[in-house]
């Protein structure tokens, strides 16, 4: 089961440790934990604030910061499935 097929965010939300929930266009979402992400280097630095880690949101699909940080919507559906935190949206959601 390694295909991967084109996912985007239609919503995301972050929350406190560096973790963002995220509902893909698939019909799933699940939360992520960032905390690694947040230590890559200068470009991720600012989102170590959790006031500026707040401010995520979705552009084209991709969840995004105001200094062009963007997650892979992929890799991010991926990390949910491989830590159990990805699960089915409710069709009353």
């Amino acid at each position: 089961m390694n295909e991967f097929k084109m996912v985007r965010a239609r919503r995301v939300r972050a929350l406190p440790d560096a973790q963002l929930e995220i509902e893909f266009d698939n019909a799933t979402m699940g939360v992520v934990d960032l905390s690694d992400f947040v230590m890559l280097g200068p470009v991720t630095e600012p989102l170590r604030d959790p006031a500026f880690f707040a401010r995520v949101f979705v552009e084209m699909g991709v969840p995004t910061w105001p200094n062009g940080c963007d997650l892979d919507p992929i890799n991010a559906q991926m990390r949910m499935r491989e830590a159990g935190t990805l699960r089915a949206v409710s069709a009353t959601a």
